[in-house]
């Protein structure tokens, strides 16, 4: 007979979060990859010098991630002033209809497939316990302990694009002139190939599609810059 405990899956709303923030994390970091191979190699279309593709490089780097972090605190806030909103108003109406909201709240029990007589005494106990997390739980979707954090979310995004794009920004200004190239797109391929691995594995998902929609679209974002780069080197602009 199987242990019951060898098959436990972990349940519960921290778990969900964490889960959520790891993609977040591994999605960042993917387009750190994406965006700075695509900026570093078309500036190397257009021209050799070390330099040049050193401060392109930090100039996308700097930008992308302030923009993730940018972006990403002002998309939590808002969901964060949607939550604070959303308790807000429970409160209320549990301090002026108290026994409406009891009601309501049976029958969200009965709804996840309780029978009547259950759910109402689950509802009691969870009222007379703490009604507002009852509420915020069951109806909302919302712990009211663990809101959504703006400053960590900005803060994860940072990080996780500067990581990904490190990789590109190295690969191009450190190995020999004849050689950056082909070591930034295998690194980078490399690279998205992990991380598609990674978000599908996360997401429970086929791997194979997932290796082919990342890498094949890292490999036309770099073909597509580094072809707009030597056209425009080119040209001499």
């Amino acid at each position: 007979m199987s242990d019951p405990q060898a098959h436990h899956e972990p349940h519960g709303t921290g778990m969900g979060a964490r889960l959520n923030w790891l993609r977040a994390a591994v999605l960042g970091a993917n387009d750190g990859v994406v965006s700075t191979a695509g900026l570093v190699v078309g500036v190397a279309g257009a021209t050799d010098d070390r330099g040049t593709l050193l401060t392109a490089g930090l100039a996308g780097l700097l930008a992308g991630s302030m923009s993730m972090a940018a972006g990403e605190y002002v998309s939590v806030s808002t969901q964060r002033d949607s939550e604070k909103a959303a308790l807000a108003t429970e409160k209320r109406e549990l301090q002026e209809t108290p026994e409406a909201e009891l009601v309501e709240l049976t029958g969200l029990l009965e709804g996840k497939g309780l029978s009547h007589e259950v759910a109402r005494e689950a509802a009691v106990q969870l009222t007379e316990r703490d009604a507002l997390r009852a509420h915020a739980e069951v109806e909302l979707g919302i712990d009211p302990d663990e809101l959504t954090n703006p400053w960590h979310a900005a803060g994860a995004s940072f990080l996780a694009f500067t990581v990904g794009a490190l990789l590109p920004l190295l690969a191009i200004v450190l190995p020999p002139m004849s050689l950056r190239l082909w070591v930034t797109v295998l690194s980078v391929l490399a690279a998205l190939a992990l991380t598609g691995w990674w978000s599908a594995r996360l997401g429970d998902a086929a791997v194979g599609p997932a290796l082919l929609r990342n890498m094949g679209g890292g490999a036309l974002a770099m073909a597509v810059t580094y072809a707009a780069g030597e056209l425009l080197g080119a040209a001499g602009v």
